[in-house]
């Protein structure tokens, strides 16, 4: 039917449209001499995104064409534009000869670019790994994922309960999503770009046959996974989807990991948000955790400081391997320094090496990756004066690779230009053909010369010249007075007024090769420096294990010089069930204010709750996010902002703060905060870390109240979670004296001629009041509205207390003995009566009514 429909299109235009009907979802970038051109629809699409003009030219079918186009030499930020959108964009090049075609030249897409397979530098952020993530369709209740970071080649699946998905895709943070056909997932947010596959791409048996094959195995026990069908469904279907996105091979992905749920300090989406690791609650890069810690020298060092704030360890060896080499790095300043000066001048090895595997590297790549090389020899020794044992491992992974730094060296130019098409790109000596070649360009003026003087000699005509039009080519010119005197060899080539002109059979040799060496040295180093792509291959694990050793001594050293910075100390990590702290502070906070005052945090077995009271603004909220924060950071290996910290086995971080809605999805204030709130209540376990801030304040008093009580007792008494309950119910006060485990602590505050001084210091007991209206006075409330407060407060107290209805909610109350009835029927089971016993019973209980 396609056929019939493209016959009445003209052949241009036929082709174009069979090529956009095996991408009908994305836009087609359609190769025209020095333009990609976009056609129809998709033109349209273009120039509202792009802001490019869009035209009408010619005619198909009868329709006049849309079209919009934009340089081939500046495609990039047309593309990152697009890829930002959230759009997939195909590359249809021209693969055939313009000379030797009969109509269209030959076109084919060449690649595809996704959100989740971009690998050009230009389409990428330098400080986010970029992920294209696959969820296979749900069986029994379990969701199997896989994730591809195609810039480094690494490979992960797992296995999740479908609950979990919301908070394992803000953990990974994927670009794309794959998923099938007839999938609903309401995690999967609009910001994320979605892409849907055919349910048969999800096939185990396909899965397994195609990662075999990837990773030249027979089968996959080898990476623990073999048991995990719905992981390999997820992750044979990514893989499919990236084998079609690149068209070629991706010898870089060899093999994969198994990433198990116990593996991470587990956090959701609202404590990530909450604790602003890497994007502040308004979406900014700054100031986070982040954008504080981060002094990494390279692009590699701050993805991989990046991944570890969002992937805390539970694993405590590998934690206390990190937290060693970062004492070591601190108590050896001068190596630390002299180790980032040299990872200064590095270049991202990781996405170089990714690139060469795609045979999509260019010349400025192979040049970064030479010059990276050419510091191994002095890093290495750096790192052996180091007397540690992960940073020892860590330079043997970053052994010299003096055969392959030798090959760049004699394959490429010191300065190679940005783009092979330019030329330029091989250096003088590596290739005599090239060379050659290269001499026909530049030293066509001396050949010249030397020509001119023997053919005057030759000759005897001291008038004749050999020059060069880019009409005629080159020629030797002699006078009409001289035009007896020419040799039998020279042919006329042109006749002037006063003039011959003519050609040699040296000079035409000569002519042939220098006007075709400039074309012809172009594709001879285009050949050679495919040759060297090729050469490269065999290289990229090696490349891939130096670029993971070179970002982890980054990141060492970065967290190093922040700890001595910014005064931090090595927490000690313990088995036994305690978080300890003395003189926590927050990072952040205490960067941006000139003094900030630290607190202690003590919380235990026999004091798993602080109920916090105190003013607003007194600093409630950040007392209990450096606690998380100091947490957090052990559990990646870093020091602590803290004098001593003493931190246990922790498996999840949990934060319940602040007041946010969700109107699109038709939540109130009140309904988000009940929603996180029971996610904590249904998954936090003895092992986490709660923080919870004026849980109920979004109901009538007594409802919140109520509802308040209720959760910090069932936090206390069966989650029994390390719990930071701030509340303004002094009511709850009261809990610790039926609670022991719960503890009550207050943020200091004085009060001074109506207003307020905020001590920011965290001591035990509860608070005498909240200095509500001295905050609003603070806030810039109108003094009169602050006058009839005041008023209206000091009514409400004394109403309260000659209030006999308004009783105190949880005192303790003298209870009147229970009726000798009430005790008779306690001890009664009326499944135990026979009709007699039950009429006796009766008569015994009106004998005992007064």
């Amino acid at each position: 039917m396609l056929d019939d429909t493209l016959k009445q299109h003209t052949p241009m235009m036929q082709q174009y449209l069979r090529i956009k009907a095996e991408h009908t979802d994305k836009l087609l970038f359609y190769r025209m001499g020095d333009f990609y051109e976009l056609f129809f629809d998709d033109a349209v699409r273009a120039s509202q995104l792009l802001g490019i003009t869009l035209t009408t030219r010619g005619a198909t079918a009868g329709q006049p064409i849309k079209m919009a186009g934009v340089p081939y030499h500046a495609a990039e930020q047309y593309l990152a534009k697009l890829v930002k959108s959230g759009l997939s964009i195909a590359i249809c090049e021209q693969v055939g000869d313009p000379a030797t075609s009969k109509g269209p030249v030959e076109r084919r897409v060449a690649r595809i670019v996704t959100p989740g397979t971009v690998t050009d530098a230009a389409l990428l952020d330098e400080h986010k790994d970029n992920l294209l993530l696959t969820i296979s369709p749900a069986n029994n209740d379990i969701l199997g994922l896989a994730w591809l970071n195609l810039s480094s080649g690494a490979f992960f699946i797992s296995e999740i309960p479908a609950q979990q998905l919301t908070a394992t895709l803000e953990r990974i943070a994927p670009a794309e999503i794959l998923i099938a056909d007839d999938a609903e997932y309401p995690a999967i947010t609009d910001s994320i770009s979605l892409h849907r596959l055919p349910t048969w791409h999800f096939d185990r048996k396909r899965a397994q046959e195609l990662l075999c094959q990837q990773f030249a195995t027979h089968d996959l026990r080898a990476y623990g996974c073999d048991d995990m069908d719905n992981a390999l469904q997820a992750a044979g279907a990514l893989l499919q989807y990236a084998h079609s996105t690149q068209r070629g091979q991706l010898p870089h992905i060899n093999g994969l990991q198994v990433a198990r749920d116990n593996e991470f300090v587990g956090m959701d989406a609202a404590t990530r948000r909450n604790l602003e690791i890497s994007e502040t609650l308004r979406g900014e890069a700054a100031p986070t955790l982040l954008s504080l810690l981060n002094t990494c020298a390279t692009h590699m060092g701050t993805r991989r400081l990046r991944h570890w704030l969002h992937h805390p360890l539970r694993d405590r060896d590998a934690l206390r391997l990190r937290s060693s080499a970062i004492a070591t790095l601190v108590t050896a300043p001068r190596e630390r320094e002299q180790l980032h000066q040299q990872l200064r001048d590095c270049g991202d090895v990781e996405r170089i090496s990714a690139r060469i595997a795609l045979s999509s590297a260019r010349p400025r790549d192979l040049s970064g990756l030479r010059d990276s090389l050419a510091l191994l020899p002095a890093l290495q020794p750096l790192l052996a004066q180091l007397d540690n044992p992960l940073l020892t491992q860590l330079a043997a992974d970053c052994a010299p690779q003096s055969a392959l730094h030798t090959q760049l060296v004699a394959a490429l130019r010191a300065e190679p230009a940005v783009v092979l098409r330019e030329g330029g790109v091989i250096a003088d000596g590596y290739d005599a053909d090239l060379d050659e070649l290269r001499g026909l360009q530049t030293n066509s003026g001396e050949f010249l010369i030397a020509l001119e003087a023997r053919e005057r000699e030759r000759t005897g005509i001291a008038t004749l010249r050999v020059e060069y039009n880019k009409v005629h080519g080159f020629y030797i010119e002699i006078s009409r007075a001289q035009a007896d005197n020419v040799p039998d060899d020279y042919r006329r080539r042109q006749t002037l007024k006063n003039a011959e002109r003519y050609i040699t059979p040296e000079l035409k040799a000569f002519e042939d090769k220098a006007l075709s060496a400039a074309d012809r040295a172009l594709a001879r180093e285009k050949m050679l420096y495919d040759a060297l792509l090729a050469d490269l291959l065999t290289h990229v694990p090696a490349l891939q294990t130096l670029a993971a050793a070179l970002a982890q001594i980054d990141t060492l050293c970065c967290l190093a010089e922040r700890a001595s910075t910014l005064n931090f100390c090595q927490p000690e990590l313990v088995d036994d069930n305690v978080i300890s702290i003395i003189a926590g502070r927050h990072p952040v906070v205490e960067s941006r204010i000139a003094e900030f005052i630290p607190n202690d945090t003590d919380l235990s077995r026999s004091r798993q709750m602080l109920l916090i009271t105190g003013p607003n603004m007194g600093g409630k909220s950040t007392y209990m996010r450096q606690t998380a924060l100091i947490t957090l950071l052990a559990c990646c290996g870093s020091w602590v902002p803290a004098t001593s910290a003493r931190i246990g086995t922790i498996d999840q971080i949990f934060t319940r703060i602040g007041s946010s809605d969700d109107l699109a999805g038709g939540r109130s204030t009140f309904m988000v905060e009940m929603t996180e709130t029971a996610h904590i209540l249904h998954n936090a376990s003895k092992h986490s870390l709660v923080l919870l801030d004026e849980i109920g304040r979004g109901t009538s008093t007594f409802d919140g109240l109520a509802l308040a009580w209720a959760v910090a007792r069932q936090l206390a008494e069966k989650t029994r979670a390390y719990t930071l309950f701030a509340t303004h119910y002094f009511e709850l006060t009261q809990l610790p004296n039926s609670l022991r485990q719960i503890a009550n602590v207050h943020v200091q505050a004085i009060e001074h001629k109506d207003r307020i001084i905020f001590l920011h210091s965290i001591k035990d007991g509860h608070a005498s009041q909240s200095y509500g209206l001295q905050v609003a006075a603070l806030a810039g409330v109108p003094p009169a509205t602050i006058s009839a407060a005041r008023r209206k407060l000091a009514e409400l107290e004394q109403a309260a207390t000659h209030d006999a209805q308004q009783p105190d909610l949880f005192s303790t109350v003298a209870v009147a003995p229970a009726h000798p009835a009430i005790e008779l029927l306690n001890g009664v089971n009326p499944d135990d009566l026979t009709p007699k016993a039950a009429l006796e019973l009766l008569y015994t209980l009106k004998s005992l009514n007064p």
